[in-house]
């Protein structure tokens, strides 16, 4: 299942959130070389802050990390318009509906097809929480690679300007759309996946 972590439950999903701070150190700085900080193993920034909110897939055996995304208000500092805001080539997109979506990390102990797995889970239960919630659409940054998945997804989405070199790698930043036909168009590009979306202990969605 996908669970949902904010400041209200953070304490009951303690295990979860250190294991995908690891995970997130392990990929980003480890693997992916990216130059920010960490302290103690654990990748943590200034926007992991008690308005940071989690969808996160965890393993139903040992409840360690195997995926999640982090969701930041967009009407409150965020990556996007605070330090990428060079990449828009058009006003970025803000507001109480719409969420920036950062910090997508897959456990590096996945295979491959666990990891296509976890990806579809996440970009579902990312529809399925923007219906419940009134979320219109999300914002994000991305490297090329993961940009191109994102696009490929199936659910309505746009660039927000022409990629941009951004130290080793380019960079483009997106608008993703959702509407009540967003899990349709998912099902059509064979991406969905039922997420099991829960809230603590409560099941929000299939």
């Amino acid at each position: 299942m996908v669970n949902i972590v904010n400041s209200s439950n953070k304490t009951f999903n303690s295990f979860a959130i250190e294991s995908m701070f690891r995970d997130r150190k392990r990929v980003f700085i480890d693997l992916l070389k990216w130059n920010i900080g960490h302290s103690d193993g654990l990748e943590i920034d200034q926007f992991d802050d008690d308005d940071a909110e989690y969808l996160i897939v965890s393993d139903p055996e040992n409840k360690s990390h195997m995926g999640s995304v982090r969701l930041l208000r967009t009407d409150r500092p965020h990556i996007l318009g605070d330090l990428f805001p060079h990449l828009c080539d058009m006003p970025i997109p803000t507001g109480p509906s719409i969420r920036e979506i950062t910090r997508l990390c897959l456990s590096p102990r996945l295979r491959a097809a666990e990891r296509l797995q976890i990806r579809n889970r996440l970009a579902t239960a990312l529809v399925e929480y923007a219906l419940l919630t009134g979320i219109t659409s999300y914002t994000g940054v991305a490297e090329m690679g993961w940009l191109n998945q994102i696009f490929a997804l199936g659910w309505r989405c746009d660039p927000l300007g022409i990629p941009k070199p951004v130290g080793k790698s380019l960079i483009g930043a997106l608008h993703i759309h959702v509407s009540p036909n967003s899990i349709n168009l998912l099902r059509q590009a064979g991406t969905y996946a039922t997420s099991g979306l829960t809230l603590g202990r409560s099941p929000l969605a299939a």
